[in-house]
């Protein structure tokens, strides 16, 4: 899992954004608690992708924008796009014993739509659509169900591991079981989220999803909403980490980069097909979010994936 840190100025946390290569499955899954894959030791930092982090055993804490929680056994915590994390010492989560399950909308197969609107249109997913607005989502696997959450996670981890044959298939179904879990678990706060906590946003990438293939501007999506440039640049920024422009690039971006792989379009139609019709725009604009040029990419995504 390879990230890469945005420069932040002044007082703003650091965002990172999840960079997959040419046919790397977009989900990791690592142990948490002292001495694990990650010992709580970060800055203050956000995601545009999301997680969740599960904890079988009680101990240390979780920092999340200004708040600090101790771990309590069956502890799940649902991180959004944009989710603030605190900054922590080495010794957060001593004594505790978890995963974290990070994925990107890819990682659920080529229907699911891209970008955030993803976290709002998906069934799945809709737990994650708080991003930035209310701090990480607390959840509570029951005591009858934590030996089974644990072996569910645990397999997903070893299939990411071994990656034995058929394990793309093998990962999506343990993905998709456990986002199961987290949307059940959910249920009894998400209409509330529904209701109350993103009306703006949804009518955000409501516009974006529907007007990407076309040229589409900052200024194009205010006016479809009914408020100022400014405003909306603030107020996407604030809840989700990212920029409106760079929410319209990454929807593109996730169809570009399925069009690269399962169709043989020359890479200028598939520009145009994203709402980039100058192909050394579109070039650059590829090769800025992925190291590399659409052809390479495509050429590393059908080795990769064999």
């Amino acid at each position: 899992m390879r990230t890469q840190r945005t420069p932040v100025t002044g007082d703003e946390p650091a965002q990172y954004a999840w960079r997959p290569q040419p046919g790397e499955l977009a989900v990791a899954a690592m142990r948490l608690g002292h001495g694990a894959d990650f010992d709580g030791s970060h800055e203050a930092h956000s995601h545009d992708f999301p997680g969740i982090a599960y904890f079988q055993a009680a101990g240390g804490v979780v920092r999340h924008g200004r708040q600090v929680r101790h771990v309590e056994a069956g502890d799940l915590f649902v991180i959004a796009p944009g989710d603030v994390m605190g900054q922590a010492r080495s010794d957060d989560l001593l004594g505790a014993r978890g995963w974290g399950v990070f994925f990107t909308a890819d990682a659920l197969g080529p229907e699911t739509p891209g970008a955030h609107l993803a976290w709002r249109t998906h069934p799945l997913l809709f737990p994650f659509v708080h991003g930035g607005a209310t701090g990480a989502l607390r959840l509570r696997v029951p005591e009858d169900a934590r030996a089974e959450w644990t072996t569910r996670v645990e397999a997903l981890h070893d299939e990411l591991h071994h990656r034995r044959d058929g394990y793309r298939e093998a990962v999506s179904a343990h993905l998709t079981l456990v986002l199961v879990g987290v949307s059940r678990l959910a249920a009894d706060v998400v209409g509330d989220l529904r209701e109350n906590a993103e009306p703006l946003l949804a009518e955000v990438f409501d516009v974006i999803e529907r007007r990407y293939p076309e040229p589409l501007s900052l200024r194009e999506v205010a006016a479809a909403v009914s408020i100022s440039p400014g405003h909306l640049t603030s107020t996407v920024r604030r809840r989700t980490g990212r920029t409106v422009q760079e929410w319209i690039t990454e929807r593109r971006m996730v169809q570009a980069r399925r069009l690269l792989a399962v169709t043989d379009l020359p890479v200028g139609d598939i520009g145009r097909q994203v709402g980039i019709p100058d192909q050394g725009y579109f070039a650059r604009t590829f090769g800025k979010v992925h190291g590399m040029s659409p052809t390479r990419w495509r050429r590393f995504n059908h080795l990769n994936a064999r």
